[in-house]
């Protein structure tokens, strides 16, 4: 995302759960590149590890995130509530995109407009909630709550086996890493 680093609060004490999640947004944008020019197997494979990667992602900010976000910066409960509308609309785009699959004719369109979605939903986490809760929290707290999610990270597990039919939603290999996601962070903070 282009906000990765505009913003930036020099501080000390390391990485906190914003750098994390700017960190994850752009991966996530080098992975809608790699899908985008990709093809084949490879386009296959950069799309299950963009769903991967977007599930803990999502996960990690629902869980985390938003909840703090809307007790602690302006407007949290109206800020929060708008980001979690786009993320259920971006849910709703990349099951379609799952049930189409990546040989479909229709997925680049259809890959175009969850893109969009996607990159415009970071943007405004980055300026609408990201930066104000870095303002408005503790460095000790956000620190703690990047070992959550780091925690989440490692405990998700690895994308669908190559070959392996789209996933539904629920169940499937995309909502067993949300639970594990989920687990991970709930253990995390309760420590």
């Amino acid at each position: 995302m282009t906000g990765s680093g505009s913003g930036k609060i020099l501080r000390v004490g390391g990485v906190d759960v914003v750098d994390l999640l700017l960190a994850q947004h752009a991966q996530i944008e080098e992975l809608f590149r790699t899908v985008r020019s990709a093809r084949g197997d490879a386009k296959r494979t950069a799309f299950e590890d963009l769903v991967h990667l977007l599930a803990v992602h999502e996960t990690a900010e629902e869980e985390i995130v938003h909840p703090l976000a809307k007790t602690s910066i302006d407007a949290g409960p109206d800020v929060t509530e708008a980001r979690l509308d786009e993320e259920r609309e971006a849910n709703k785009l990349l099951i379609e995109l799952m049930e189409l699959g990546t040989e479909s004719p229709q997925f680049d369109a259809q890959f175009d407009v969850l893109r969009m979605a996607v990159l415009q939903h970071a943007r405004r986490e980055e300026r609408w909630e990201f930066m104000q809760l870095r303002a408005a929290r503790p460095q000790e707290q956000l620190a703690a709550l990047a070992t959550a999610v780091r925690a989440a990270e490692t405990a998700a597990p690895p994308r669908p086996m190559p070959g392996a039919a789209p996933p539904k939603e629920p169940p499937g290999p995309r909502s067993a890493v949300i639970d594990k996601v989920r687990n991970a962070i709930r253990e995390a903070m309760q420590s």
